[in-house]
């Protein structure tokens, strides 16, 4: 039986807080990544000595080795956001760039969504999943069943969301929760936006283990591709977990926190912010991801 296991890149950490930036000086850590003509392009959120998140802007040509400007370029912009906008998502949806993050205010934790198609002028959308605290959205990149389907978490659970219109969202149905003997018996959350394959959409996902200081790890779900509702299969053990000192000890010990997920040269590149102190790469090839679906691995 196949063991699914992620390989650490050698490179890693890939990107560190900058002292010399006010915004950044302090965490750099969870990341949306998106391969776009060619070119791998990072959304990553970073706190400062006022510890707002905000989000930079890299880019890379071999996902590994990033050039990252020196400002924000997505940054607070409502009061929904005083405390600042967190972990981002991106998906290319029918030719534009969708963000789904988080905004964090003293009212609570809002899933938002801003949209572009150059990553640094953005068209705000706001709110949209108003009346209950909800993080870790994520767009699917196609509608399912003509409706566009999102998921999003409330705490426990990982949810899915139907939208006719991308702005409200109906049909909130809870498809997966902590499993009460597991490594992920706390709660769950999606990590990257899903991606297609010919046996179903195949789904990164954080679980947080219930100990004296919780514990952040990654698995696989496969849920259906007509009815994403059902889920195929499900990790028994963890793809990633801290291993390495820097992802073990940081501003949020022991978490290994995924956003991003993209498809290059045979394998799955998986971005990663680390103990919330650093951006790390970890690669899966995808036949080894192919072979666990079929029932090989565990």
């Amino acid at each position: 039986m196949i063991v699914l296991k992620l390989e650490r890149h050698p490179l890693n950490p890939l990107l560190s807080p900058i002292s010399r930036h006010h915004w950044e000086s302090r965490f750099v850590f969870n990341c949306a990544v998106i391969k776009r003509q060619g070119l791998f392009h990072m959304l990553y959120r970073a706190q400062g000595e006022d510890m707002v998140s905000r989000m930079g802007y890299a880019v890379s040509a071999d996902g590994v080795r990033f050039n990252r400007m020196e400002n924000p370029v997505f940054t607070p912009a409502s009061q929904w956001e005083l405390y600042g906008v967190e972990d981002p998502r991106l998906t290319e949806l029918e030719g534009r760039i969708y963000l789904q993050y988080t905004a964090y205010s003293p009212r609570g934790v809002r899933i938002s969504m801003a949209s572009t198609e150059n990553f640094f002028q953005w068209e705000r959308h706001g709110v949209i999943i108003p009346d209950v605290d909800n993080k870790d959205a994520a767009l699917f990149p196609e509608k399912v069943a003509e409706r566009y389907v999102m998921f999003h978490r409330i705490e426990p659970d990982m949810y899915l969301a139907f939208s006719e219109d991308l702005r409200k969202w109906t049909d909130f149905v809870s498809i997966a929760g902590p499993r009460k003997d597991g490594w992920d018996n706390l709660k769950i959350g999606v990590g990257a936006p899903p991606i297609k394959t010919e046996f179903g959409w195949l789904v990164l996902y954080h679980g947080v283990e219930n100990t004296p200081r919780p514990t952040y790890r990654l698995g696989f779900m496969l849920l259906d591709l007509e009815n994403p509702r059902r889920v195929l299969k499900r990790s028994q053990e963890p793809i990633l977990e801290p291993e390495e000192e820097w992802e073990i000890f940081g501003g949020v010990p022991n978490v290994v926190f995924s956003d991003a997920m993209v498809e290059h040269e045979g394998k799955y590149y998986i971005y990663y912010g680390a103990a919330d102190n650093h951006i790390a790469l970890a690669t899966i090839e995808k036949e080894k991801v192919f072979d666990w679906i079929r029932g090989m691995g565990g």
